[in-house]
């Protein structure tokens, strides 16, 4: 159950590490810089905590498909950010693949 938090939190530094990038203005700003380097390290360090119990197929791709549509939310809650129907629909699927993946995929070794 451990590796589940830890990819959540995975999901969660990257999505905050993305989400600042802007802010950033091209790393000339520190403090929205050190926010994405600490979000990026913070991602890497938990999904490696899952690796050892989790495929790494599984983990990118949940973490790619979640993070990706938890940005897509975070974009549009916070940074006035729409997108069309046909990439709602796009998003959608992502999320429909991941839960296939997650609750119908065949087991994998980790190693």
């Amino acid at each position: 159950m451990k590796e589940w938090i830890s990819l959540g939190l995975a999901i969660l530094f990257e999505v905050m590490a993305t989400a600042s990038l802007k802010s950033t203005e091209g790393f000339t700003k520190l403090w929205p810089s050190l926010l994405v380097v600490a979000g990026y390290t913070g991602a890497f360090y938990f999904v490696s905590l899952t690796l050892d119990v989790i495929p790494v197929a599984v983990v990118y791709a949940i973490w790619s498909g979640l993070g990706m549509a938890l940005l897509v939310l975070v974009s549009y809650i916070f940074l006035g950010q729409t997108l069309d129907k046909a990439s709602l629909i796009g998003i959608g699927l992502i999320i429909v693949g991941v839960v296939v993946i997650h609750y119908y995929g065949e087991p994998l070794s980790a190693s």
